[in-house]
């Protein structure tokens, strides 16, 4: 559980709220779904999504999902330690590192999710699909694959 200390250093970004209608006797119902990522800008990142009948719920819902699904990344300075390629589903990511100066080359969920987990500088291109989701997730799964220099040597001399 966060503690109170914690909670205000956490950044929470709303991605994408969707609208979604349930065609019933009366009209039509609407209900809400939104994708919230959070993340510490120093190396730690999480995304929820939640469901609720009016918007505020459906945020309030995914961001306590964030924070419950919250995993570190390994940081090289500003950026990342080496380049990789995400996929989830139908999205497919790939991450670069860039030098000083660069800023951070994304759109849309994949920037949201390189912003809260604190890379300032980054290349990144969309090669799959662009639906939000796919795509937060897809930069997730390449964030998760990332290993630092002193993860490397142990896992070597391991062997």
């Amino acid at each position: 559980m966060a503690t109170p200390e914690e909670a205000p250093e956490l950044v929470d970004k709303v991605v994408n709220i969707n609208r979604c209608a349930k065609v019933v006797k009366g009209g039509r119902r609407f209900s809400f779904s939104s994708t919230v990522v959070t993340g510490d800008l120093h190396g730690r990142v999480g995304v929820g999504m939640g469901k609720a009948k009016e918007v505020p719920e459906a945020i309030r819902k995914g961001t306590e999902k964030a924070h419950k699904n919250m995993v570190t990344i390994p940081l090289r300075n500003d950026t990342i330690p080496h380049a990789v390629i995400g996929v989830s589903g139908g999205g497919k990511v790939m991450l670069r590192p860039a030098g000083p100066g660069t800023g951070v080359i994304a759109g849309g969920g994949v920037r949201a999710v390189l912003e809260a987990v604190g890379v300032k500088n980054i290349l990144s291109k969309s090669l799959g699909s662009n639906n939000h989701r796919a795509m937060i997730n897809a930069t997730l799964d390449g964030l998760r694959q990332l290993r630092s220099k002193e993860q490397i040597a142990a896992i070597r001399n391991s062997d």
